[in-house]
């Protein structure tokens, strides 16, 4: 085998290190966030680790390459007309459909929940313009997703490769079948000079205020989250940090990803019931997991849409090239729908707190009328509605309010939500609406999705500030729930950051606004975290940068705001119950920011009894997750414990609680009081190099 060939998964410790949340109640909601190391280096400065590289210099160097199966007809081999290093490529010849094509299998080789970077050099035998796509199943259910389009692997024959560098890739625990693979054409692709490498790691800032505890005695602070978001290291250090308190699933809730067809006509072959629709989550469940294992709420998006709803939903026999249903037979199969939809997600996560749904979404236009009857498509813009193509109006959106009260989780309050709802047209129809279902009792609150637009100057701005105060009045007037649903707001286009101060002035007053009426506003949920995930990512809405970094529009939020209540938390160690009073205090200005963390113990209900006599002796400080090594893991289960310990303490009721041996193990300090977040803080200090060892006491 020739030395160009390297197959070697490298295993990384988690993380590096995190900055310990002084109140011990927020680890609850979210896992504290990573430290700054001095001299600390972008994604964009750093290499990364490579765990594979390939040449295709013998057969061997085929092992994770194949076609995609099923009718694929593509033959891999190694061939020396394939080479452009080396003496030989691997060639994906005999392709008989565009789909046909060569794929690398990451599942059961590359680590899941961890992001990488893909290269590689690749030509076509003529003209062909390939594509670098993405597939993966769930639960039996197969999804895909181009990474990059038209590469232009042209060669004429000749000897012209092109260059595919440093494409991010990653899968989720519990995705099965996952390739990277090329499509497109019929012709013959050559590949060479494959390389992996580990998405290397970004240090956020440790020093900021984190924003869902500046505003926590408010409103909840969230954020969009999606399966290929999990894997980025700084933007999950982000969601931990700043918007831990609410997630919305960005796009595997909505009807096209929860109605599954081929369960839906299975169904109906076996019981000739046309007005059952089938539905899965299993292109959620990455995300739900996460809500799940961290505890942090969910908000549900959506269930009764315009858009990225399937045409066969609402078709006879679930068959989109036959005539649309009555809408009596539509209102069974909308019942049966939100059934499904929350007896399922119920059933599979009885312990995630989904607190609010956007039941209907953007069912009003901006003049306060019905969306035109027929199925959403390029050729109406996508603002066309088979709802209202079976029902002739809105009068679908009571019927869907009607079923999700009664079928929705205990405590799941209930929403409209739309786009563009300070244009007057639409704030009239939708508080008609409101007022409307708040009689029949079938409505909490109403979500404005706040996709802004700042523009090049506050005046140019739109909506005004002005504008939106005066749609926040119009909907809190109702005696409704508020919700900030999908903030973001954007500047002119590929302008880089040269209206970053002028959106900075507009986040600002947004969020004088929120407190100015967070009496009535239960959550501000921004929609991504950092500018290139954005779905105006040429537009630079968000807070923070391409680089994680905090814009100056996160620093006009926070600026001048204190965070310090005090916290109450029992820790249970043993026979040891410590009662602590934690007080965080987070002043900022413009140039500066200061944090002073004090923890008491309250002497009024403090007691101390003898520690069981089964704990056993420690085996390794600081391994708190008993797994035999020392990382991050070891912090969080610490701060988890600490945070709920009726949930993740020794005898906690989820599945990853501490047991007594992690328990002994995280005593480092050996303090009266037992565990505390200084053992956690301990465990970072170590992962930092500022410790030498984690000896108890050292």
């Amino acid at each position: 085998m020739r030395g160009k060939h390297m197959k070697k998964l490298i295993a990384g410790v988690m993380g590096a290190a995190m900055a310990l949340s002084a109140a011990a109640s927020a680890a609850n909601a979210a896992v504290p966030a990573n430290v700054q190391l001095a001299g600390s280096k972008t994604a964009d400065e750093k290499e990364g680790k490579v765990v594979y590289e390939c040449g295709f210099e013998s057969e061997a160097d085929l092992e994770h390459w194949s076609n995609r199966g099923g009718d694929d007809t593509t033959v891999i081999a190694i061939s020396k007309d394939a080479a452009k290093s080396g003496d030989s490529g691997l060639s994906a010849t005999e392709r008989g459909d565009t789909w046909h094509g060569p794929a690398f299998r990451m599942d059961g080789f590359l680590e899941p929940d961890k992001q990488y970077y893909f290269s590689c050099s690749v030509r076509g035998e003529w003209y062909t313009n390939t594509t670098l796509s993405f597939q993966f199943s769930v639960d039996g259910e197969t999804s895909y997703s181009n990474l990059k389009q038209n590469i232009q692997a042209t060669s004429g024959g000749g000897n012209s490769w092109a260059e595919i560098k440093n494409v991010p890739i990653s899968y989720s625990e519990g995705m099965e079948g996952v390739y990277v693979y090329f499509e497109g054409g019929q012709e013959s692709i050559f590949i060479d000079d494959v390389k992996i490498t580990e998405a290397p790691r970004v240090d956020i800032e440790a020093d900021l205020p984190s924003l869902s505890e500046i505003y926590k005695d408010k409103f909840k602070i969230g954020t969009a989250l999606s399966p290929e978001d999990m894997s980025s290291q700084p933007f999950m250090d982000l969601l931990q940090k700043h918007f831990g308190e609410s997630i919305t699933v960005g796009n595997q809730m909505k009807p096209d990803y929860v109605l599954n067809k081929a369960a839906t006509l299975k169904y109906l072959e076996e019981t000739n019931d046309d007005e059952n629709p089938q539905v899965s989550f299993a292109q959620a469940k990455p995300v739900l997991n996460y809500a799940r294992k961290y505890g942090i709420p969910v908000r549900v998006h959506t269930l009764v849409w315009h858009s990225q709803t399937p045409e066969w939903f609402f078709k006879e026999d679930f068959d989109e090239k036959k005539d649309y249903v009555s809408p009596d037979k539509m209102k069974k199969r909308m019942e049966n729908y939100i059934k499904n939809f929350f007896t399922t997600l119920t059933e599979l996560y009885p312990d995630v707190d989904f607190y609010a749904c956007d039941v209907v979404n953007e069912a009003w236009t901006d003049d306060g009328k019905p969306r035109e009857a027929g199925h959403c498509s390029q050729s109406n813009n996508y603002g066309a509605s088979d709802w209202v193509a079976v029902f002739g109006d809105n009068s679908f959106i009571d019927y869907a309010f009607e079923y999700a009260r009664q079928y929705a989780p205990k405590g799941c309050k209930l929403y409209y939500n739309d786009f563009n709802e300070y244009m007057t047209g639409k704030m009239d129809a939708v508080c008609d609406m409101a007022e409307r279902l708040k009689k029949a009792g079938n409505i909490d609150g109403i979500g404005m999705q706040s996709h802004l637009d700042v523009r090049q100057s506050l005046d140019a701005a739109f909506p005004s500030l002005g504008m939106y105060e005066n749609a926040l009045k119009k909907y809190t007037s109702l005696g409704l729930d508020v919700q900030i649903t999908e903030l973001d707001a954007t500047v002119q286009e590929h302008s880089g950051d040269k209206y970053f101060d002028i959106q900075a002035k507009y986040y600002k007053g947004l969020f004088d606004l929120y407190e100015k009426y967070s009496d009535k506003i239960s959550a501000v949920i921004f929609w991504g975290i950092n500018d290139p995930k954005s779905w105006r990512a040429s537009q630079n809405p968000l807070i923070f940068d391409k680089d994680f970094m905090a814009k100056p529009a996160f620093k006009s939020i926070v600026d001048g705001k204190t965070a310090a209540d005090p916290v109450r938390t029992t820790i249970a160690s043993g026979g040891k119950t410590t009662t602590t009073t934690t007080t965080t205090s987070v002043t900022t200005t413009s140039d500066s920011t200061t944090t002073t963390t004090v923890s008491t113990p309250d002497n009024v209900t403090t007691t101390t009894t003898t520690a069981p006599s089964d704990m056993p002796e420690v085996k390794k400080y600081g391994d708190a997750n008993d797994d035999d090594g020392i990382d991050m893991g070891d912090v969080v289960i610490v701060m988890q414990a600490l945070a709920n310990p009726n949930k993740y303490g020794m005898e906690g009721s989820d599945d990853h609680h501490i047991t007594k041996q992690g328990w002994v193990n995280a005593d480092i300090k050996g303090t009266s009081a037992g565990v505390t977040t200084d053992d956690a803080l301990a465990v970072q200090e170590y992962l930092l190099g500022k410790r030498a060892s984690l000896d108890k006491a050292n």
